[in-house]
């Protein structure tokens, strides 16, 4: 890729989905066009550097949405959180943030998975149209994921960037130890 000197990618959670996997569901061009697509589940998140966009520890790729994430060596697994991306000017929801984490065998690991995918509205709407488009690849099918280990991003997230409501609550939980009782 033709970067310029000292580029870096840290994405907030509406530019991934405005910016990014919109326009990757109506076929229009990002630039730049840095995320790659990538067929995720014959891959270890271990495997992830070379074959994914890597910034720091963190991972990104454009994949399609589908029930089954199973790799040669485990699973990635609902950790039963969506939360909605808004825009930060209107507050309109543009997007569905998912939380996976991979498991080998029945044994979690610390490698979670962001999975960002547009709303149902969305996809029903850029699916509609004419009838050669049913014979067309459906690209609001795609999702864009930001996959990485926790303990190690934890370290190097402390740029100010902008927490998650899940990264709040750990955070929160954290603060417990502090708190002396009665």
């Amino acid at each position: 890729m033709n970067l310029p000197p000292g580029f870096r990618f840290f994405p907030t959670d509406e530019e991934l989905v405005v910016h990014f996997l919109q326009r990757k569901a109506s076929l229009l061009p990002c630039h730049p066009d840095v995320i790659p697509d990538l067929d995720l589940y014959p891959y270890d998140p271990w495997d992830l550097p070379g074959k994914a966009l890597g910034e720091g520890r963190q991972w990104y790729f454009y994949s399609r949405k589908t029930q089954e994430r199973v790799t040669s060596n485990g699973y990635w697994g609902s950790m039963g959180i969506d939360e909605p991306v808004f825009t930060s000017s209107t507050h309109k929801k543009v997007g569905i943030k998912k939380y996976l984490t991979f498991y080998l065998g029945d044994s979690q690991t610390n490698w979670v998975m962001q999975e960002y995918s547009l709303p149902d509205s969305s996809s029903k709407r850029s699916s509609r149209g004419s009838t050669s488009s049913s014979r067309k690849p459906d690209y609001s099918k795609w999702v864009i994921c930001r996959v990485y280990e926790q303990n190690c991003s934890e370290e190097e997230d402390d740029d100010g960037g902008e927490l998650s409501c899940l990264d709040e609550v750990f955070l929160s939980l954290d603060d417990l130890d502090e708190v002396s009782l009665p």
